[in-house]
């Protein structure tokens, strides 16, 4: 699968413009990581953007993501990186055991993370966002408390 099909899958299913950030913002993480891990930034990319792909049709632990996984199977999408993207979800039961498993994990939950904090400040925007910004909200556990600071780190 490509990118642009990945992309225009997640067109069909997703709607909402803020869950549609926060899979492009997944997928910009898991190429950075990709690069820098020196691995396949495509396929991982694409893992990053096709994570979430089925969370409005499928909004509960029963269904998100093992349901759109039969979804990802009629489109073509490898066996390998459905298992993946099964793995971001800790209910599925499937191990996070390979580096990509736990960046898609990290990326999910930093990235949420690193939105909600620019969100709350006068700008709402990240381009002026500093580290230490989100250093001191990662401390805050209250703050983004849905964010699993285990999986992020």
């Amino acid at each position: 699968m490509t990118r642009e099909e990945a992309l225009a899958l997640v067109r069909e299913f997703v709607k909402n413009e803020g869950l549609v950030r926060h899979m492009l913002s997944v997928e910009a993480a898991m190429r950075f990581y990709a690069e820098k891990f020196g691995e396949d930034a495509e396929t991982w990319g694409i893992l990053g953007l096709l994570h979430d792909f089925d969370w409005e049709i499928h909004p509960t632990l029963e269904r998100h993501p093992q349901a759109g996984s039969v979804i990802l199977r009629e489109r073509g999408v490898s066996g390998e990186l459905i298992q993946d993207i099964l793995s971001h979800a800790d209910h599925t039961g499937v191990p996070r055991n390979t580096l990509r498993r736990k960046a898609l994990a990290a990326c999910d939950e930093i990235t949420g993370l690193i939105t909600a904090v620019a969100l709350v400040r006068p700008s709402r925007s990240l381009y002026d966002l500093e580290a230490g910004s989100v250093k001191k909200k990662w401390k805050d556990k209250a703050f983004a408390a849905g964010a699993d600071r285990a999986d992020a780190s």
